[in-house]
């Protein structure tokens, strides 16, 4: 047999187990044990190596992520934020005397240390908060902040003025953020950021004891709040996102506590509130029962939370506020006589037949009937009839018999047989004028300012006078005291304070009524009183009582203590009165306010205001909108319909398609800055009520944001080189525009002519 013959294994293992087979097998096996251990170990070498090389790739990624958030999202505000402080605190006693509206809300807070009552058009959180920096700055309220009077040494106005920069400061960090939590890249975010932080006329209403840096920080807080809830979208009923939503109700709550033109971001916020419900209403994913509970976390954070606030702050208000003060004229007398140091005395408890008295109106409009001299320009053209909130001597009247009567008064105002008659329920009286001896009087001629009312007038004297002069008593309500020992009194009698009346006409049946109307100037501004057909006794309007009582043959009852007046009345009533106050702020024709100036005057920058004498031994203070910031984002504002109706058509034509989180985006990045300054805007170009250059500063605030996302959106995709250009060039202009302009807002001294450079336009009263 040859070799050639012998069968070949390839698997020397199977050969026959013979002395060579088991030593060539023995060998190959310590081969193969090498050779697979060498491999193994090579394998392991390379993926450790691969291993090592990603990790520190991913360590070098992680580790420049950040060093960016760090830059970005962390010093970049810091510094934009320290810088505000900066510009905002800088030379803050510059002026030492009581620059512009410093007058009011200085004095307002001063009233909150001596605990005296005042009124106001502004719901109180505002002032309350300038009242604590007064208290924290050692103040004791005995300064009285008259205009550019000088500050004295002892008051800390430098601390007081600080403390409201600080709102003005943090709108900063929140105008960041903002931009950020909508989306936008951070060149967008920073511009916005700088442009707010340096602009003048933030910088200037941030120097002094005002309202509207803390009402630009709450509107600017809860305009970053629905910009996080729009960040949180997707996390939707999680705690992080909870949390913000009760933020939102609790900013929404206190910037309407500070001025009610915080109602225009209510009213932004609540429509991005629909939108959300609206897409979660289509949703598959939530239920019926999960979309109620939406509904009902909205209406609990977004309405009751921020009503309660509301509620609280006058709460807070009322407590401060318990001595009799400058504002008592605005309240009914309940919540007069229970102030301390209350001009209402006691009086004797009875009215009478000849007894003199003054009566004040228990409606939403609580005035004295007043009544003077003068005659109606028109209708009847007899002795006007108002309604007057303070004390005067024309606003006492004499109780008499009726035209109908056939009872007369002896010396002592007593009957003819010497019996006092009092005056109760169904009691026909005449009202006679104390000073002009004209008789309350009303007839079918038609009220003045309200329509589908009768006049009424003070017609004849104590001989003249006709049945139209009579008048019903229909008592409607009574008050026990709130001493539980006085004696219980004839609830059939009319008595000072505690008994509320109606006055039913004779002969027409109307009710003698306020209307909360105001007179035009022939009638002093006073409010409006009429006959009205009222049909029901519950008609607080038609509502009156006795104020002050007289009567020599009456003995005062010093035991009696008036009834407490009650929370909801005091709220409703004093919120009518910031209401009717609010209204009657409109331009006299007949006298020329240099100060104010038109809504269009604003955006165009047409006007400034001078905040203060315009003299040169003192820091001269223009309020106006920085050049660059209301020019550009006005200009983008006019603009920013085009890009609108442009999408919408390529919508339409289905040349571009966005998707539902792209339409999101640009309704949040776009549309809802665009809303927000048409809400704080418009307002003002409709109502009639006078209007400042300050009042543009909400709408400015989003004017700058609508413009950054604007560009946000145009240089979205450009080239680098170029979109970084464009960006260095608005820092640039913003940066170069505010410190040309920095002395409107740092302060001008010396002679006028040094800041002429700064007159672009002629309009410009610098």
């Amino acid at each position: 047999m040859s070799i050639s013959d012998v069968p070949i294994h390839k698997d020397i293992s199977k050969l026959p187990e013979t002395k060579v087979s088991k030593e060539l097998a023995k060998h190959n096996n310590n081969d193969n044990d090498h050779y697979n251990h060498d491999i193994k170990e090579h394998i392991n070498k390379k993926d450790h190596k691969k291993e090592t090389d990603s990790n520190g790739l991913r360590t070098k990624i992680l580790n420049n992520e950040n060093i960016k958030w760090c830059i970005l999202e962390l010093l970049g505000p810091i510094f934009l934020t320290f810088l505000s402080f900066k510009v905002r605190f800088q030379e803050i006693d510059k002026n030492r005397q009581v620059v512009w509206d410093e007058a009011h809300f200085g004095k307002f807070g001063s009233y909150y240390i001596k605990h005296e009552f005042y009124h106001d058009v502004h719901p109180p959180l505002g002032k309350m908060l300038i009242a604590l920096s007064e208290w924290l700055a050692g103040f004791d309220g005995h300064f009285d902040f008259e205009s550019n009077s000088d500050y004295p040494g002892n008051v800390n106005f430098k601390f007081m003025r600080q403390f409201n920069a600080m709102f003005g400061a943090l709108c900063t960090p929140l105008a960041f953020f903002s931009s950020k939590w909508m989306g936008l890249n951070y060149w967008s975010v920073y511009l916005i950021t700088l442009m707010v932080t340096l602009e003048h006329s933030f910088i200037v209403l941030s120097k002094f004891i005002l309202l509207d840096s803390m009402l630009l920080f709450f509107i600017a807080l809860s305009f970053a709040c629905m910009c996080k809830l729009y960040d949180l979208r997707d996390r939707q009923m999680t705690r992080e996102w909870s949390l913000w939503m009760l933020l939102t109700g609790i900013s929404l709550g206190c910037v309407c506590s500070v001025k009610w033109v915080g109602l225009f971001i209510t009213s932004v916020v609540g429509l991005y509130t629909v939108l959300d419900l609206f897409k979660l209403y289509y949703d598959k994913r939530v239920g019926r029962i999960k979309y109620v509970r939406h509904w009902l976390v909205r209406i609990i954070d977004l309405i009751i939370v921020p009503f309660l606030i509301y509620l609280f702050c006058f709460k807070i208000h009322f407590s401060l506020l318990y001595k009799s003060g400058t504002g008592d004229a605005s309240t009914n007398t309940l919540f007069q006589v229970n102030l301390e140091g209350t001009k209402i005395e006691n009086s004797p408890r009875n009215v009478l037949f000849g007894s003199q008295v003054t009566i004040r109106s228990h409606g939403l409009s609580p005035n004295l009937l007043h009544s003077h001299p003068q005659l109606y320009p028109d209708g009847s053209g007899q002795r006007q009839i108002t309604g007057y909130g303070h004390s005067d001597s024309n606003n006492v009247w004499e109780i008499q018999f009726s035209r109908r009567s056939i009872m007369k008064f002896d010396d002592n105002k007593k009957t003819s047989n010497s019996q006092l008659l009092g005056v109760g329920n169904g009691s026909l009286i005449r009202l006679v004028h104390n000073n002009t001896r004209s008789n309350l009087h009303s007839h079918e001629i038609p009220s003045h300012v309200s329509r589908g009312n009768y006049e009424v007038s003070g017609y004849g004297d104590d001989i003249n006078g006709d049945s139209k002069d009579d008048w019903i008593i229909e008592i409607v309500d009574q008050l026990d005291s709130a001493n539980p020992d006085f004696h219980k009194e004839n609830p059939d009698l009319v008595h000072p304070i505690s008994t509320f009346f109606r006055l039913k006409h004779a002969d027409l049946g109307c009710y003698l009524a306020t209307t909360g109307l105001a007179y035009p100037n022939w009638g002093f501004s006073q409010a409006e009183i009429v006959c009205k057909q009222s049909w029901s006794s519950r008609d607080k309007s038609t509502w009156w009582n006795i104020e002050d009582h007289w009567n020599d043959n009456l003995e005062v009852e010093d035991d009696y203590v008036p009834p407490k007046s009650k929370f909801w009345t005091d709220f409703i009533l004093i919120n009518f009165a910031m209401a009717s106050s609010n209204n009657a702020l409109i331009p006299d024709p007949d006298k020329y306010d240099r100060l104010a100036s038109k809504a269009w005057e604003w955006p165009t920058l047409h006007r400034g205001l001078r905040m203060n004498h315009w003299g040169m031994d003192q820091a001269r203070y223009f309020m106006m909108g920085s050049p660059f910031n209301t020019w550009i984002s006005t200009l983008f504002i006019i603009l920013f319909p085009i890009p609108v109706l442009t999408i919408l058509i390529k919508q339409k034509r289905q040349t571009t398609l966005f998707t539902e989180e792209q339409w999101m985006s640009y309704i949040i990045q776009g549309i809802f800055p665009f809303i927000s300054w048409l809400a704080n805007y418009l307002p003002f170009v409709v109502m009639g009520r006078v209007t400042y250059v300050h009042h543009y500063a909400p709408a400015l605030y989003f004017a700058i944001i609508l413009f950054g996302s604007t560009m946000n959106y145009y240089l979205e995709k450009s080239y680098y080189y170029l979109k970084t250009a464009i960006y260095l060039i608005l820092f640039t202009g913003c940066i170069y525009i505010y410190i040309k302009f920095s002395p409107i807002c740092q302060g001008m001294i010396g002679p006028m002519l040094t800041y002429d450079y700064l007159k672009w336009l002629s309009s410009w009263e610098l």
